[in-house]
Order: C-alpha cells, then structure tokens, then sequence
C-alpha cells in the first residue's frame, strides 16, 4: 500500500525561531500513520535537520538546480539539499514556474538531479482558472506529466501534486468529484507511460487551500494519498490536525 504524506511548503516564511514548531509536531506525532515532511526554506534546512533528528518528520527543499555544480550564483544542487539533511524537494511550483519561468523541460532536468541523488521528486501539476473554465485541464495535465517527469522514475522516487493554481492561497477548493477526476486520470496517464505496478506506486498529493475544516473531505478522496499544504503548515495548530485526519484516512 502507498503510504500517505502530509507535506507542509512553508514557501519564503520562517525564520530559526520558527523551528520550534517542528519539535511540537513531532511530540503530537510520535508514531504517525503517514509520512510528515516539512520544505522549510533552503537556510532553515540544515537546522531543521537537526532539530528533528531521531524523529518522525523528514524535512524536504522547496527547489533545486539540475546541474550538480558550477557557476551559478544563489543556487543549489541536490547533492548539497542532501548534504545539509533534505529527503525530499520540491520541483516545478506553479509559483517557480510563473515568477521564475520554469518549463517542464526544466522541471524535468531537476527531478533528474534529485533522482540520481537518491530524493525524493515531487512535481506539481497544475492548472490556472482560464483553463479549467476553456475544459483544457486534462490536456494541460497531460502536457505536464509528459514534459516534466524523467524517464527513470520509480514508484518510491516520485510524488506527483496536483495543485489547481486557482485554488492556491485563495480559499476556493475544487469540488471532490473535481480532484477525483484529475487524480484518477494522473494515475491512468502514469500507469501508460511507467507501467501499471509503477503507477500504482506513486503518490499522488492534492494541494490548494487545503485546511483541518476540508482536510477529511479530500483525503476521502480516491487516489489522494495526502496534502500538499502551504499557509496551514506553518503552525502545528493548523497542520497537525490536518494530519491527524490523514491518519485517519491511512
């Protein structure tokens, strides 16, 4: 069986003081039923390691760059993400993809580089509310699984996310039947393309405005093995009851 994932993004929050949380949500959480991942940002990782250590929440990065090293000033590989304690990153944002230009042949070049350095890949997918209205999601969706996801995936190396961009930040959550048609189709596009035993490995997350008032409604959701949480994660009084319901979901 997949084991489900509550992944909290904390995006450009928090600061060193802020790590406390991590320590609260592992003592409200000390044998969970799901995977608990935490994507401080890229200064916070290291400590954030270390601050959960010997515990039950892994710690994740929020971007990588494709090549191992070089000259490219502000970035970071996923050799060192790994290196300073990181398990998991995550590629292709629709805010990496709209505010620095991501494609989803770039997306793909990192999910490379965070495979072949044994992390985890989680890639989003997503569509803005133009096309949801004009019925071009599952064509978008196809587009971005095909040009994002590498060829050398396997079940244990990659999540896919399904985050509806109107949906982010804004409070506004798809209909169940919405995010059931979307997951259902991902999983028949991956099983296609990798074969059915991989795509029934793979995780498939929803995030949008995911909430502890919504969480139990989308997690009873086939297909949706967990959350992708942005905002909620950000304090363990919002994200570990979305854990909880997780867990009561497994």
């Amino acid at each position: 069986m997949r084991r489900k994932i509550a992944a909290g993004n904390w995006k450009m929050n928090g600061t060193g003081l802020d790590l406390a949380m991590l320590a609260d949500l592992c003592d409200r959480h000390p044998a969970p039923r799901c995977d608990i991942l935490i994507c401080p940002p890229a200064p916070l990782i290291h400590r954030a390691a270390q601050t959960v250590r010997n515990n039950t929440v892994a710690i994740g990065a929020q971007d990588c760059h494709a090549e191992p090293s070089g000259a490219h000033t502000g970035d970071v590989s996923a050799a060192m993400l790994a290196d300073a304690g990181a398990s998991a990153v995550i590629l292709g944002h629709s805010e990496r993809r709209q505010d620095h230009g991501e494609t989803d042949a770039s997306v793909r070049a990192k999910a490379q580089a965070v495979i072949a350095n044994g992390l985890t890949a989680i890639v989003c997918v997503g569509e803005t509310l133009a096309q949801r209205d004009a019925g071009d999601t599952l064509d978008l969706i196809t587009s971005q699984l095909n040009g994002s996801l590498p060829d050398t995936i396997a079940g244990h190396s990659n999540v896919i996310a399904y985050e509806p961009i109107w949906a982010i930040g804004t409070g506004r959550v798809p209909a169940a039947a919405q995010i059931g048609e979307v997951h259902a189709f991902i999983r028949s596009t991956l099983g296609q393309r990798f074969g059915p035993e991989t795509a029934a490995a793979i995780r498939l997350l929803y995030g949008g405005s995911v909430k502890a008032a919504n969480a139990a409604e989308i997690f009873s959701v086939p297909d949706v093995d967990g959350a992708l949480v942005g905002g909620a994660s950000l304090s363990v009084a919002d994200f570990s009851p979305i854990v909880s319901a997780l867990e009561a979901s497994a």
